[in-house]
Parts: structure tokens; C-alpha cells; sequence
């Protein structure tokens, strides 16, 4: 288990919610909230125990959702919401043991735990044989207190990641948004192109698309780009149907107002509004006019 603490070593009374976290999405910054107002009542240190890589990807790789989140960011994000620790399982370590095993190795010998916050339907142990109720009576027997969380709903259902990955994947990126409390973000290294936008008036940085993570359906998207300049700008993402390339799909940032040179270095981009799908144009000159009015709508959108 590899602990993320301000003293790289756990503390002597926690307060830890278990689960995966992907996306930290408002589902789990509700359940985190509880958590750490618990913990300030019962002096107890919050932390969180999650999962690298997905339990899925461990019990049934052909079914393995792509991430919202890897393991870094989501560590970044869960720091924000206030935790003071972060452990990461490997399921492949601990799958064989017994649900008390689990306990007494884990919850209480790495993390010294009071108080455990899992959801209603939380599974863990051997062939998945512990539930909460399980873990309730473990608890009473070595001290410390489960708090089992209900699923956190809006109007349109349960709020979870495989719902915010749907949403992600088919392009509906301002309604993910508004599950995870922030835009979606693909992050990567800008690589040299064919240099092809800047004779179009529009250069672009290029990043390859990462493996194993949640990826917008193809179109042209409003972003924000973080890492090594903070700016605006328009991304086109797909495989460019009117140059008839390799079918290799690419995401494409054009960043407002930006002429320098960005090769080598790492961006992020937070997709804020979906304009339209991928297109193939007659000619370079509709093309061309496309995206001038891309452009405009972007810069319309992000400065609102």
C-alpha cells in the first residue's frame, strides 16, 4: 500500500471512506464532506483508501471502464476536498484475503482507523463476501464505527462515474461537468504535427490521446488549457475526415491569443462545450470559414 501523507506515515487515529473515487465526482464530495465533519467532531484524521488500478481492471479486464481520473490526479483532487492522507490498494494484493483479514491488515494495522465511511453497497474480502453488514460487526468487534453513505441522486438518477463516463464518451461534456463539479480533463504532451493548422491560421498544439481514459466523442470543443499556459481556446478531436489522414484520432488545441512554441510540454485541457461533431468539407476554404466561426462561439462561451 503506497501512503500519501503530509508525514508519509499513517496516522494514529483516522477517519478513512473507502472506494474508488474515479472522477471524485459531487457524489463523493458529499461522502468526503461527511467525513470530515465527523472527524473534526471526534479528533479523528481523515484520509481515504482508494484503488489503483480499477478493481475491474483486476477482476474482469475485458469489462474495465476507461478513467475518468488517474491515480495522480485523483490523489490532487481528493487532497483539495480537505483529506490529510490518501492510500492506494492494489486489489491484486489484498484479493485473497478474508474479510476479517482485511481489517485487521488494512483498516486497523496500516490505518489505524475509528471510523469507516463506505457506500450501501459496498463489497470487499475474499470472492467479495464482506458487505456492510460485515464490516459493522468487524467493527463493533475491533473498535471502530462504520458509516455506510447512500448513493448521492440528482433529478436524472444516481450520480456516479459510469454515468459521468457515459456522458464524457458521447460528447456531453457540459452535463458531465455539471456531475463532477468541474469540466472533464484530457491531459498529455504536446508532439510535433504535419504544421497543417498554421497555414490555416489556426496552429495547434497536438497531444495524442492517453490510453485507459475516459475520451470525448470526436467534434470540435470550447476548452481550457492549464499546465504550461493558462488560456482559452477551441480543440478539434477526431481523426480530420478532409485531409483523408491515417484515421488516427488527435486531439488538436488551437489556444487563443498564444503564439509561442509549446512542443515537449505537458497541457491540460478541460472540455467546457461540445459546438458540433466532426465534419468533412468541400474544400480547404469552407473549412476554414468553419472554424472561424468554431472560434467565435468558443470565445463567446468562455468568456460568459
Amino acid at each position: 500500500m503506497n501512503v500519501f501523507a503530509p508525514t508519509w506515515e499513517v496516522p494514529d487515529a483516522s477517519g478513512v471512506a473507502v472506494g474508488v473515487f474515479d472522477g471524485v465526482h459531487r457524489g463523493h464530495v458529499t461522502v468526503i464532506a461527511q467525513l470530515l465533519s465527523r472527524c473534526r467532531k471526534e479528533s479523528l484524521v481523515p484520509g481515504v483508501l482508494t484503488f489503483d488500478p480499477h478493481p475491474v481492471e483486476v477482476l474482469a479486464p475485458a469489462q474495465a471502464p476507461p478513467l475518468l481520473t488517474r491515480i495522480d490526479r485523483r490523489i490532487e483532487l481528493l487532497r483539495q476536498l480537505g483529506v490529510e492522507w490518501v492510500g492506494v490498494l492494489d486489489l491484486r494484493d489484498i484479493r485473497s484475503m478474508s474479510p476479517e483479514e482485511f481489517v485487521t491488515s488494512v483498516l486497523i494495522a496500516k490505518a489505524n482507523v475509528r471510523l469507516v465511511s463506505v457506500g450501501l453497497d459496498f463489497r470487499f474480502g475474499r470472492d467479495r463476501t464482506g458487505d456492510v453488514a460485515t464490516l459493522d460487526e468487524l467493527g463493533r468487534r475491533h473498535g471502530f464505527d462504520v458509516a455506510a453513505v447512500e448513493l448521492v441522486a440528482d433529478e436524472e438518477g444516481v450520480i456516479s462515474s459510469t454515468r459521468i463516463r457515459q456522458l464524457v464518451m458521447a460528447g456531453r461534456v457540459s452535463e458531465a461537468a455539471a456531475l463532477l463539479g468541474r469540466p472533464h480533463r484530457v491531459s498529455g504532451v504536446v508532439v510535433r504535427g504535419d504544421a497543417r493548422g498554421r497555414t490555416l491560421g489556426y496552429p495547434t498544439a497536438n497531444l495524442p490521446l492517453p490510453a485507459g481514459l475516459a475520451v470525448p466523442a470526436d467534434g470540435i470543443y470550447a476548452v481550457r488549457v492549464r499546465g504550461a499556459i493558462e488560456a482559452d481556446g477551441v480543440a478539434s478531436l477526431g481523426v480530420r475526415p478532409t485531409f483523408g489522414t491515417s484515421g488516427v484520432r488527435l486531439l488538436e488545441v488551437h489556444v487563443f491569443d498564444f503564439s509561442g512554441d509549446l512542443y515537449g510540454k505537458t497541457l491540460d485541457v478541460d472540455f467546457v462545450e461540445r459546438l458540433r461533431g466532426e465534419e468533412r468539407f468541400d474544400s480547404v476554404e469552407a473549412l476554414v470559414d468553419q472554424m472561424d466561426k468554431d472560434a467565435m462561439a468558443a470565445r463567446q462561451i468562455l468568456s460568459s
